[in-house]
């Protein structure tokens, strides 16, 4: 038969495993609460997948405002003008041919215009204001007259059947000579 103080001990060492057993399951509630599992090995991280779909998302949005915000074309440069008035006197109709607000100075080109007629219009400096005006098959009489910036530079006279006169003047290509 064992002895009492042999039992009391086995009882009391079983206590104090019960106790410490106790603070274990204590203290590991608190450990799970705070540290998250980790994964099993090899099986994917799914808070990394999550950070790396936000971060690709956010990229690609950041890279398609670009693209779709740039502007469509670079904007031309400003080019300096004068402001040339032509008018073309007299009756019936002609075909006009005059510079206007154009970098490259092409003329513009209106058929059958019933005279008198007159038209201001913004020429780049450096080109040389015109007006060309062609009768029509009836003929008649007409004066084209060029202003620039408010002063008479140039006037011509055309008469009879297809009968033409132009008027031409010079801008600087500095801009200098302005009022």
């Amino acid at each position: 038969m064992p002895s009492t103080e042999s039992a009391e001990s086995v009882e009391s060492v079983e206590s104090v495993e019960s106790a410490k057993s106790t603070e274990t399951t204590e203290g590991s509630d608190l450990i799970d609460a705070t540290v998250p599992e980790t994964p099993e090995k090899g099986g994917p991280d799914l808070r990394g997948l999550a950070i790396a779909a936000v971060a690709l998302l956010a990229c690609g949005g950041l890279i398609g405002y670009g693209i779709l915000n740039t502007p469509e074309k670079p904007k031309a440069r400003a080019v300096p003008t004068a402001e040339v008035t032509y008018e073309v006197t007299g009756s019936g109709t002609a075909e006009l041919s005059y510079l206007a607000r154009s970098e490259s100075g092409e003329a513009t080109v209106e058929k059958g215009v019933t005279l008198p007629w007159k038209k201001t219009v913004q020429v780049p400096l450096g080109k040389a204001p015109t007006i060309a005006l062609v009768l029509d098959g009836k003929g008649g009489q007409a004066g084209c007259t060029l202003a620039i910036r408010g002063k008479h530079v140039q006037r011509a006279t055309a008469s009879g059947n297809f009968g033409r006169a132009t008027c031409t003047g010079e801008l600087p290509a500095d801009g200098r000579g302005k009022k």
